[in-house]
Formats: structure tokens, C-alpha cells, sequence
């Protein structure tokens, strides 16, 4: 059966404690998948069984994808590729659903992703005991970064649309902090000189906004201008929104 066999070296690594065993290989020197089984705990994927041993899960569009069905047969390095696509199914749902709480930028979920390929101290439940649980292959984080691009959840462009976008409706901020916000989260100098410009804000309204939201809980004029230092205007700005007449 033809798969596209992926570079190996990393994700032989965090397979290795699941290596082959001649009992585990049939006559024929293939693994031949023995059931399928509807997973618990997300209906939306399946426990694959290889020589009647569980060894791994497939999301039902990925089942369809590799053909894996019952009776199919693989060689070990196949079984690997397949062991990969599970890891690159679950990182790029997770991924997925990171992105629909929210837009992100590329360097947020590049961020997200690379730390599910760490590895992790984690406590058993029941007995107490601490465990070390592997992290994920840097090849399955940058397959689903990758993919999540290609889809159109991950795009810088967008992403700082809507951020400045959502900076406007929420809170007032200066230009200076946008682009300061903005650069902390990877998004390039090119994209975000392109939104800034197509944008309608400019600082002195935007001072203002802020002030008449703010003017009540600071009642302190040093306070206030402190606070809107720390929006990202200078103080020639503040001195001047506050010598209005309705302030």
C-alpha cells in the first residue's frame, strides 16, 4: 500500500518505547489492522487495533484519507507514518480549536504548538506518583502549524485587523502601543504599517476616548496622566487632550 513516508528520525524517538516485536509481525512480514473501534472519549475518532493490540487513533476524515480499514495490511514503516498522522490529528484539533476561541497570530499558535513537543511532569491521580509524559514530534507541531495556514485559521493579516479592530471598540490605544502589541506577537512591520494605514483611528481621538471612559475612576490628574502614558501617548499629547475645554 503506497504512503507518503515522512522523515522518521524525530518521531522514531517518541515511538520508541512502542518497538516492534517479531510476534507483533505476521507470516507475511506486514501489520495487518484487526479492528476499529468508535474512541470514548471523542466519538469523532477511532481506536486502531494492529495484530489484535491497540496501537493508536485516527480522526474519521483521516481513516477515509489513509484507508485504513479492517484487513488492511502495512509495512513498519508505514505503521510509523500512520503513528505520526494520529500525533498530527490531535495537535491540529487542538490547534483548531485554539483558533476559534480567537484570531491568532502565526507566532501565538507556532508558540502553542511547539509547547505540546516538550515534555511534561505530571502526577497520577490515583497513586500519587509523579510520571514524565513525552512530548510531541517537532515534526507533527510544524505539520499542523503548517495546515492551519494552508486552511486560512492562521493569518497574520487578519489577525492584526482584528486586533486593532477590537482595540477600537473595547479601549482607546495609541498607535504607538498597537504597533508595540502587534510586533510582540510576530506579526511583521509590513502588515502592520499596511492595516494602520487603511484604518480610520488616529491618537487624538483616540486620547479622548479613553479619557472620558477613564476621567471618573481617575479623579487624580497625575494618575490619569499616568495611565495614559502607559497607553502609549506622549506627554505633549496628554497635556493637550487635557487643556480642552471638556476636560
Amino acid at each position: 500500500m503506497a504512503l507518503d513516508i515522512f522523515d522518521q528520525n524525530d518521531f522514531k524517538e517518541k515511538v520508541a518505547k512502542k518497538s516492534f516485536r517479531k510476534e507483533d509481525i505476521f507470516k507475511d512480514g506486514h501489520f495487518t489492522i484487526t479492528d476499529i473501534k468508535q474512541a470514548v472519549k471523542n466519538p469523532n475518532r477511532a481506536n486502531i487495533f494492529v495484530n489484535g493490540k491497540y496501537r493508536f487513533s485516527l480522526d474519521i476524515f483521516q481513516l477515509t484519507q489513509l484507508n485504513v480499514k479492517i484487513g488492511a495490511k502495512f509495512s513498519e514503516d508505514e505503521i510509523l507514518n500512520l503513528e505520526q498522522q494520529s500525533e498530527f490529528g490531535k495537535l491540529y484539533a487542538l490547534g483548531l480549536n485554539y483558533c476559534l476561541m480567537r484570531p491568532h497570530s502565526e507566532k501565538e499558535i507556532s508558540d502553542y504548538l511547539w509547547k505540546k513537543t516538550l515534555n511534561r511532569k505530571l502526577r497520577n491521580k490515583k497513586t500519587g506518583e509523579f510520571y514524565e509524559k513525552k512530548g510531541v514530534s517537532k515534526v507533527s507541531a510544524e505539520q499542523a502549524l503548517q495546515r492551519l495556514i494552508e486552511k486560512g485559521y492562521v493569518d497574520d493579516f487578519k489577525f492584526a485587523k482584528f486586533w486593532i479592530e477590537n482595540r477600537n471598540q473595547r479601549k482607546g490605544s495609541s498607535i504607538k502601543k498597537l504597533k508595540s502589541e502587534l510586533f510582540s506577537k510576530g506579526v511583521s512591520d509590513e502588515i502592520i504599517e499596511q492595516i494602520l494605514a487603511s484604518s480610520k483611528r488616529n491618537d487624538s481621538e483616540e486620547i479622548q476616548k479613553i479619557i472620558a471612559k477613564k476621567a471618573k475612576k481617575y479623579a487624580d490628574e497625575k494618575k490619569l496622566v499616568a495611565y495614559l502614558a502607559r497607553q502609549g501617548f506622549s506627554y505633549d499629547e496628554i497635556k493637550r487632550a487635557l487643556s480642552k475645554d471638556e476636560f
